[in-house]
């Protein structure tokens, strides 16, 4: 449905960089991203505007990657924009992708339900108590530390969320899958639908290993739907509401302290 380049020669001038940026994305951005949320983490323990200034961070990097992704596109003349998902649909999503879809916002409303509980702020402090805060599982702790807690980081918050969505589709279902096609030589679905969920399950390494499978999944999923639909709308949609419900959790059900990670 996406028409996808066939050969690096639909590139034009702009293969070498393309592929460049391609395995920054699968190679790049889980190191990168580890380090980062490594830092925030510390930092987090003393400095009250962390948060705010990580999300800062996150803004000026996403945009930047996905604007770096776009330059390279537009120097790509052999590739339109049909080829990178950016049109309206072309068609409705097959029933994989529609069941996938619907297990998706499932997921996002049983874990939205967990969060405003307090289930998993419960867990945490548990954990704490105990003395064992080291040995905290790292999604549950990286997922604790980075939800907003002030009405200033929910703003900020917001703007991520949507970021997320809008990039991070751009970023690893659209200009990725085009890359990867085109030096696969036009690969079938099924394969490039392992590669975005296998390389967007590991930009959340930071994570641990139920991060990387729970991203993973739903990075196969978008990239499923946006290859039976031929764009990056519904994804972006659906990505952006992924992210954005952790706004309906109340601060009061987070804990003010996340015991870190091993």
């Amino acid at each position: 449905m996406t028409g996808l380049p066939g050969s690096l020669a639909d590139l034009g001038p702009a293969a070498l960089a393309a592929v460049v940026v391609a395995g920054y994305l699968v190679v790049g951005e889980p190191l990168v991203g580890h380090v980062l949320h490594r830092r925030f983490e510390e930092r987090l323990r003393t400095d009250a505007r962390a948060r705010r200034s990580f999300y800062g961070r996150l803004l000026v990097l996403e945009w930047g990657l996905a604007t770096v992704a776009l330059v390279v596109w537009l120097a790509a003349p052999g590739v339109d924009a049909g080829a990178v998902g950016l049109r309206w649909p072309q068609s409705f999503p097959g029933p994989l992708a529609t069941a996938a879809t619907v297990l998706v916002l499932g997921f996002v409303v049983l874990s939205t339900r967990a969060l405003r509980s307090g289930v998993l702020a419960r867990a945490a402090e548990e954990v704490r108590r105990s003395g064992e805060g080291r040995h905290a599982e790292p999604a549950v702790h990286a997922t604790l530390a980075l939800l907003p807690r002030t009405p200033a980081e929910r703003r900020l918050f917001t703007v991520v969320g949507v970021t997320a969505g809008v990039c991070e589709e751009w970023l690893y279902r659209g200009f990725l899958l085009a890359v990867v096609a085109a030096v696969g030589g036009g690969p079938s679905t099924p394969v490039l639908v392992v590669v975005g969920a296998v390389a967007f399950g590991l930009a959340h390494a930071y994570q641990g290993v139920a991060g990387v499978v729970t991203t993973g999944v739903l990075g196969g999923v978008m990239a499923a739907l946006y290859l039976g639909t031929g764009s990056l709308l519904l994804p972006v949609l659906l990505h952006a509401l992924v992210d954005l419900r952790f706004l309906l959790v109340p601060a009061a059900a987070l804990p003010d302290a996340v015991p870190g990670p091993a």
